[in-house]
């Protein structure tokens, strides 16, 4: 039985697992090829944001992590990702900088789907996504508004929208069915 190195660790790991320079996927796991549905060879060399749901949130989440990842070491979120076939799910992310202070530069990745448990029920905008991954951190309007750099207010708004389009009756049903219950 041949030994077991890194390598093989990493393309045999039960989790999605991207290599990243500069928000380019340098190297991925199968497991990552598989939860987005295309083939690895078409995700290498390829921006990170092919896998979200639209550019702004690309740029807007790439602009959230550096100073998390800067202060703490590690990046991590709850929020909704893009298949190949467009098909929008719930992932946990995880990633670590290289170099704490440029954390762009390079890092690991990790990516789990959530959709066996969560499903997006509803079409979202942008925003929504946003406010709904926020929400199911248990962060305050204050707090979302923040970490989104909007007003509690604006916060207020979306999660009433949010609200309406899952037809709950209150923020505490609301974050179950974003929980998946």
């Amino acid at each position: 039985m041949p030994a077991l190195d890194y390598q093989t660790a990493f393309h045999l790991a039960p989790i999605g697992l991207v290599l990243s320079r500069e928000r380019i996927i340098e190297d991925c796991n199968d497991e990552l090829a598989s939860i987005f549905g295309c083939p690895r060879e078409a995700l290498i060399g390829q921006s990170f944001q092919i896998l979200y749901p639209s550019a702004d949130e690309f740029e807007r989440i790439g602009a959230r992590i550096p100073p998390i990842m800067t202060a703490q070491g590690s990046y991590a979120d709850d929020r909704i990702m893009k298949r190949a076939n467009g098909e929008l799910f719930w992932c946990h992310v995880t990633g670590r900088a290289q170099r704490r202070a440029d954390p762009h530069a390079a890092g690991v990745w990790t990516f789990e789907d959530l959709s066996a448990t969560r499903r997006v029920a509803v079409e979202l905008t942008p925003r929504e996504r946003e406010i709904a991954a926020q929400l199911v951190t248990g962060k305050t309007s204050k707090q979302i508004g923040r970490a989104l750099d909007i007003s509690p207010r604006t916060v207020d708004v979306y999660r009433a929208r949010l609200m309406r389009k899952y037809d709950t009756g209150n923020a505490t049903e609301l974050l179950q069915r974003l929980l998946g219950h």
